[in-house]
């Protein structure tokens, strides 16, 4: 069953859209890495329920190489043998600040980040977050 989409809000607003535009490409030049990036994305984009997201995310992480065996293990991370120990915080962190309403960012996830990531990373991981957060409520609220 397909939805209709509702407003095309990229070209109805399009100065907060190039916005959005221009952190994405700030971000490319993080020195986290596209492939981190496009894995906090996709698992952000999974717990929303982005299909949009989904699809896009898991098609530039397979292009990158990422093995099918780990991203078809995403979801369940915490268990997986695939994610290394830098990806276990960024993903920890991810899902802490996705679902900021119940967690409230404790230290508990916050703290791990000192130790795979700088100061810059940690600014960086958190402005990736917020602008898939961003792109995914503006995809799921005009049904993109």
């Amino acid at each position: 069953m397909s939805t209709p989409k509702r407003l095309p809000y990229y070209s109805l607003s399009p100065e907060a859209y190039r916005g959005f535009g221009a952190t994405k490409a700030a971000l490319e030049k993080s020195p986290l890495g596209k492939e981190l990036i496009d894995l906090i994305w996709l698992r952000m984009s999974q717990i929303n329920g982005c299909a949009f997201c989904l699809e896009m995310h898991a098609k530039a992480l397979r292009a990158g190489g990422v093995p099918e065996a780990k991203l078809d293990s995403l979801a369940g991370w915490r268990v997986a043998e695939h994610f290394t120990g830098r990806e276990r915080a960024a993903l920890a962190w991810t899902e802490s600040l996705t679902h900021v309403d119940r967690t409230h960012a404790p230290d508990e996830d916050y703290e791990p980040l000192k130790q795979y990531f700088s100061d810059v990373e940690i600014s960086d991981l958190c402005f990736a977050i917020a602008l898939m957060s961003a792109f995914n409520r503006l995809a799921i609220g005009m049904r993109q």
